[in-house]
């Protein structure tokens, strides 16, 4: 990490607040806490913020987690990714899809998502993170099959965790916040 990782002897935070994350992240702060906790305001809205985008959206889980390792690969997140991937797995993907979605990223993910390993919505879903994180505007043919295949809500909470994990991955890259041991 370029930054030195946070601990209570550096700086001291609330110990609710630090608590309230080790509660989210089952009893372990990981390296991104580490680096969030220099800023109590910030450590506190991510930690809400993020949990609500993790496991409070309807919107099916795979999809999401699909779309937060576009970013992930797409912005050169590797601690993204390695968080994000098990999280696709566990949340029914196939190990066949991650390799496909490599696949995908090295062409062009924001006009073409086709692999043989990934169902039209996944290229879809593919293509909308890719052109959100590339371009940030996303062409009329794209949104208007989404929306055929999406409610407004769904649309809505897939378009969030796409936004959502691009700040993620620009704040891992830029402090070089690297995955744990």
């Amino acid at each position: 990490m370029r930054i030195p990782a946070w601990t209570p002897e550096l700086k001291p935070q609330p110990a609710e607040l630090v608590d309230a994350i080790l509660a989210r992240r089952g009893g372990q702060l990981i390296n991104l806490d580490r680096a969030l906790l220099w800023s109590e305001p910030l450590a506190r809205g991510w930690n809400t913020y993020l949990k609500a985008v993790r496991t409070e959206l309807p919107t099916d889980r795979r999809l999401r987690e699909l779309a937060i390792c576009t970013v992930a690969l797409l912005t050169g997140a590797q601690y993204e990714y390695h968080h994000h991937a098990p999280d696709f797995l566990a949340a029914g993907g196939s190990p066949a899809e991650l390799d496909a979605l490599a696949r995908v990223v090295a062409r062009d993910p924001r006009a073409e998502a086709r692999d043989a390993a990934l169902g039209e919505l996944e290229q879809l879903v593919i293509r909308y993170a890719a052109q959100m994180t590339l371009d940030v505007r996303v062409d009329d043919a794209l949104f208007k099959a989404l929306q055929g295949r999406f409610d407004t809500t769904a649309l809505v909470e897939l378009t969030s965790a796409i936004a959502t994990y691009n700040m993620v991955a620009r704040f891992l890259v830029a402090l070089g916040v690297t995955p744990e041991d």
